[in-house]
């Protein structure tokens, strides 16, 4: 069964135990993906289902950031329940050491010493942690923790 299958049955199984805050964001998940089935003219595979799916934590994660800081802690809740429904999704998460030491085998790979190499150090890394569900912002911060 394809991600999109899952999450297509499992809107259905929401809808059926009337669960409103995962079923709207199933719903909110599948019509992203069908936009992006649009713009690429085709179906999409599975990895570029977790693409998407990566990319709408990571906007939650920036939208609750923004709600804390406005003080609006009923929207930052709302968009943390969309966050653990979304998860359920990605591949399992790279904890921080696994992080740390992609990080580590990243700089002696590209041989960087200094914040300039950053931008190779994150690429090699995040080569590292494919298939992985990793924070790109988790990575940045060990990274310039290592070459700062």
């Amino acid at each position: 069964m394809s991600l999109r299958e899952r999450i297509v049955k499992d809107m259905t199984a929401a809808m059926k135990a009337k669960d409103a805050t995962r079923l709207s964001t199933l719903r909110m998940v599948k019509a992203a993906a069908m936009n992006r089935e649009i713009e690429k003219g085709g179906e999409l595979n599975d990895e570029e289902m977790t693409k998407i799916l990566q990319s709408l934590v990571k906007q939650r994660r920036d939208s609750v950031e923004q709600y804390e800081k406005a003080g609006r802690e009923e929207l930052a809740a709302k968009e943390r329940e969309e966050i653990t429904v979304i998860e359920e999704y990605l591949p399992q998460a790279a904890t921080r050491e696994e992080i740390e030491q992609a990080v580590s085998a990243a700089i002696a790979e590209t041989g960087a010493t200094s914040m300039k190499e950053m931008g190779a150090v994150m690429k090699a890394t995040q080569g590292r942690l494919a298939g992985r569900n990793a924070d790109g912002r988790t990575i940045s911060e060990i990274v310039k923790a290592k070459l700062g």
